[in-house]
């Protein structure tokens, strides 16, 4: 998943959160940190990466796994620290 500063400003962190809408759980994930409750998850930087100039992008990726259905989130945020 691509992180972007679509800004105007640097910022110096980042923070993608989500909901599975099927119960999916994540069992690896790199590039970020991750928690996830239940079917909330959060992913922020790892310091590292963390700071963007405006324009600039980071990314991050992960393994999930599911029992039945894999539907999309409805809705992914995104929110400089």
């Amino acid at each position: 998943m691509t992180v972007r500063n679509a800004g105007t400003t640097s910022i110096s962190g980042w923070a993608v959160a989500w909901t599975f809408p099927d119960g999916q759980q994540i069992s690896q994930l790199w590039g970020g940190q991750h928690t996830q409750t239940g079917a909330s998850v959060s992913v922020r930087d790892l310091g590292w990466n963390g700071a963007l100039g405006a324009g600039a992008s980071t990314g991050f990726g992960f393994l999930a796994s599911s029992t039945g259905a894999n539907g999309v989130p409805a809705t992914l945020t995104c929110t400089a620290r």
